[in-house]
């Protein structure tokens, strides 16, 4: 499902990432574990098609994506969606009009019928009409996770997408939210700097050491 192959990512000639390969198969939830600044966020950057790397490709259902590199394919176009720490929902949308952002190609009955049943995947059924700031942050983060999953991505990025809730809600989240992407049978990648949360969430580990890519 994706193949990440031989990615080295330098920074004003200093080293973040060399050599990093990583497979994953359709449904496979991986974990990706390091120190700030060991380069795990750059390499979900990449994968996504934000950000030039030295060197690597990757390939996603039989596309290539990118190669030496180089993006062959724009971010909009590769079919990932991502989850981000701060949850990055629009203030002035309501929950409805957040969650249908990414699929406005949808006719209205089309997008309101997505809408309910990614609500009724995470649980929120019935928050149409509320506002982000109206939302307890994980109720957020939820909602953020389904904004990602509305144009039904072939892989999903999440980026430190539980760092910024107390202990106990993240955990929570965490169990809530693998559960949500076991259903729905998306490939997806967590970066992360805490072990547990790794554990509890991904099918897989791997940790960024010294520049390099290892399994736990």
């Amino acid at each position: 499902m994706l193949a990440v192959n031989n990615l080295s990512i330098a920074y004003q000639n200093t080293q973040v990432l060399k050599g990093f390969n990583l497979t994953l198969e359709r449904g496979d939830i991986f974990a990706l574990l390091g120190d700030s600044g060991s380069g795990k966020s750059s390499a979900l950057r990449f994968i996504a098609g934000l950000d030039a790397a030295t060197s690597g490709g990757v390939k996603l259902d039989s596309q290539q994506l990118s190669t030496q590199g180089k993006h062959d394919v724009s971010p909009e176009l590769r079919g990932v969606g991502m989850v981000f720490q701060d949850y990055a929902l629009f203030p002035h949308m309501n929950i409805e009009k957040n969650i249908a952002f990414g699929i406005s190609h949808l006719n209205k009955q089309q997008r309101k019928h997505r809408v309910s049943e990614l609500l009724d995947t995470i649980d929120l059924k019935g928050i149409e009409k509320k506002y982000p700031h109206q939302l307890s942050g994980g109720e957020q983060q939820r909602v953020a996770l389904a904004r990602a999953l509305a144009p039904s991505p072939k892989l999903l990025l999440l980026d430190e997408s539980f760092s910024s809730l107390d202990k106990n809600h993240a955990d929570q989240l965490v169990k809530q939210v693998r559960d949500i992407l076991k259903r729905s049978k998306v490939t997806s990648i967590l970066v992360t700097h805490n072990e547990a949360e790794a554990d509890a969430f991904a099918d897989k580990v791997g940790i960024i050491k010294d520049k390099r890519l290892t399994f736990k």
